[in-house]
């Protein structure tokens, strides 16, 4: 699928991901992919569907054995010069929505990225005298087979444990263990498609608040805007402070435990202070079997889980437009809509919805505050 300076590849098969038929790719009506820093990242792709004298039997997308179920898809989009790889997985549904009218039949595919394959397989296994990074990469390095390279970061507060006192025991699929074991610290776990066909990131560590900023969302700025909309909403609820005691397994003492102040990297100028915290909403912090410092970073992790996603915009624009694809999980810059919400944010999710007439991409931001932390955005 072809739009003025944008080139759409599909690549599909059981084992080896190859181009399609023409005539099947020309079927094609629309793809549609999402990226969350949350959740596991999906497509859509829908064909046009018909019969002829060649196929009177049944429709040539579904008897394409590059279609069909757990058939792995590799989508890359051509936007300048090199191709970026949008998502990498596999097929997980197929429908077919059949017409009286000639030419009105519809064949979807839908599918999930590559994380899906560890989440088919509940385990019941001992990860003895590992950190809890260096079990996010033993559990990675077990699906090298599909690409994936792990990207683990340690914790500031990590705990290796003596295998005489405790044994890190995992009953769960390897995704939901991974996602359990990062959530401890704060973290989150995702797949990154790329930078080549075949190859995926496997990212566990904190939410990206550092780094190169992409290029800025312009809003009501003539020439220069290049959002079609864009809303923005506040939510002061969301803020909380965790606080209770525990019972510190090397003194035995019952001490306090209360998280701080936020300890994200900040977007904002206004990020939440102790007093924001004291007199919101308050969590109760329960566990046992714990060190007072990893009560702290446990408390800590799950207090500014709550706090970076105090200020959410949520827009869409138009790829062409924008002059690139907007990435999720990174941060981009946000201008023309006054101070309050101007700076960069953190993009949550971003949905690619790419037609013959159109490349749209639907997008969710979030920060802590109001305010930007710099003066400037990249443009």
């Amino acid at each position: 699928m072809t739009l003025l300076g944008i080139r759409l590849t599909i690549l599909a098969g059981k084992t080896i991901p190859t181009p399609p038929p023409r005539a099947i790719t020309e079927s094609i009506s629309s793809v549609t992919v999402t990226h969350s820093d949350e959740e596991r990242s999906g497509f859509q792709i829908v064909f046009q569907a018909g019969r002829d004298r060649a196929n009177f039997l049944d429709f040539p997308q579904l008897t394409n054995n590059q279609f069909k179920p757990n058939s792995r898809v590799q989508i890359l989009v051509t936007l300048g010069v090199m191709p970026q790889v949008l998502i990498d997985g596999f097929i997980t549904d197929q429908q077919l929505s059949p017409s009286t009218g000639a030419g009105g039949s519809t064949v979807t595919v839908i599918g999930e990225d590559i994380s899906i394959k560890m989440d088919q397989k509940e385990k019941n296994e001992e990860h003895t005298g590992l950190s809890d990074d260096k079990i996010a990469t033993a559990i990675i390095g077990q699906y090298a087979q599909y690409g994936l390279v792990p990207k683990v970061v340690k914790p500031a507060s990590f705990d290796v444990p003596n295998p005489s006192e405790r044994t890190p025991t995992q009953q769960a699929t390897d995704l939901k263990y991974l996602k359990a074991i990062a959530k401890r610290h704060g973290y989150i776990f995702h797949i990154i498609p790329g930078p080549a066909p075949g190859v995926n990131t496997a990212y566990w560590g904190p939410s990206i608040r550092q780094g190169v900023p992409q290029k800025a969302l312009s809003h009501n700025l003539g020439i220069h805007s290049n959002v079609d909309s864009l809303k923005f909403r506040y939510e002061a609820l969301k803020r909380k402070t965790v606080a209770g005691k525990v019972q510190d397994k090397f003194t035995n003492q019952t001490l306090p435990v209360i998280s701080l102040s936020s300890l994200l990297s900040n977007l904002s100028s206004n990020p939440p202070d102790v007093t924001d915290l004291l007199t919101g909403r308050r969590e109760t912090y329960r566990s046992k079997g714990k060190s007072l410092a990893q009560a702290y970073a446990e408390a800590q992790a799950r207090a500014d889980e709550t706090n970076r996603d105090v200020v959410l915009a949520e827009g869409e624009l138009n790829a062409l437009r924008y002059g690139g694809i907007l990435q999720a999980r990174a941060l981009v810059g946000v201008r023309g809509v006054g101070l309050s919400y101007s700076g960069n944010y953190t993009v949550k999710n971003v949905t690619h919805t790419i037609t013959t007439k159109a490349y749209k991409q639907k997008f969710t931001l979030a920060r802590e505050g109001l305010g930007s932390a710099t003066p400037l955005v990249k443009t």
